[in-house]
């Protein structure tokens, strides 16, 4: 059941919602209202083992700028967490059908880490749907060993539990200065990594190893922004310079010193980028 809830008076209320997707499953997704009529519209889509609040500074930044859906990809968050064959062209598909029921006709569409990869699929598969495309800590292809090496990570996680990943989780997400600033921050995203269905993280893994959307690049003609840290070892800037020579309109903005969850740790940063994306 969908619901309308209010923070505080001077903020606009935001509608949590949950759509059932044509194969039965269960999407969690808010949309914020437009902050007047004909704004640019915006999708923001999280990254793996994690939910909707990756976008949660972003989000406050850019109320007054777009109208913005940020969703819950199937198996994390509060989307149904039923795990099957996940690959980033079925999750670009439940976008699809977000966008539909809340009729939403095209949108700049944006995602971090896993989400770039479903942006990317999306921007692919639904052209006329995607006005712009943010490919924020991402790649199209991670490489020929990447199906056991996302595997691995999977069983890995399954023999220590999600409590034993977590230290090498914020070391790959955040810059040694931002850990050391942010416990609060650390705090709340350890929680969400550690609150995973193990068999949705699994097939999230393999989503991640078997993707290869290399062949949707050559195809993009919307504008595009590429965002990466300096420091990402998860999808270093090598990976994302790699987007960048393949999509025609697109610009690369590098962050210094930040990791892979640039949403989180330089949200400032993120919102500039989406803000001329949104111009452009």
């Amino acid at each position: 059941m969908a619901t309308s809830s209010q923070h505080g008076a001077h903020h606009d209320a935001h509608h949590d919602g949950t759509l059932t997707l044509s194969d039965g499953a269960r999407l969690g997704y808010t949309q914020y209202p437009a902050p007047r009529p004909g704004a640019p519209r915006l999708v923001l889509i999280h990254s793996l083992a994690l939910d909707r609040s990756v976008w949660d500074e972003v989000v406050l930044a850019l109320r007054t700028d777009a109208e913005m859906l940020t969703v819950d990809c199937r198996g994390h968050g509060r989307s149904e967490r039923k795990a099957a064959d996940f690959t980033a062209e079925l999750f670009a598909r439940d976008l699809a059908e977000l966008l539909d029921h809340v009729r939403w006709g095209r949108a700049a569409i944006a995602g971090c880490s896993m989400g770039g990869c479903v942006a990317l699929a999306f921007g692919g598969l639904y052209p006329a749907s995607t006005s712009a495309l943010g490919l924020i800590d991402t790649t199209a292809w991670y490489g020929d060993d990447a199906p056991a090496k996302f595997r691995e990570r999977a069983e890995a996680a399954r023999a220590k539990g999600m409590q034993g990943m977590i230290d090498f989780q914020v070391t790959r997400w955040f810059s040694d200065e931002f850990r050391a600033s942010h416990p609060d921050v650390l705090k709340h995203t350890g929680e969400v990594f550690m609150d995973n269905d193990f068999d949705c993280y699994a097939a999230s893994c393999a989503l991640l190893g078997d993707a290869d959307l290399r062949r949707f690049l050559p195809t993009l003609r919307m504008p595009v922004a590429i965002v990466v840290g300096e420091e990402d070892y998860a999808t270093p800037v090598e990976m994302a310079r790699r987007l960048h020579d393949a999509i025609p309109k697109s610009t690369l903005t590098v962050l210094p010193k930040a990791r892979h969850l640039t949403p989180i740790e330089r949200p400032d940063a993120i919102v500039d980028v989406l803000r001329d994306l949104l111009k452009r």
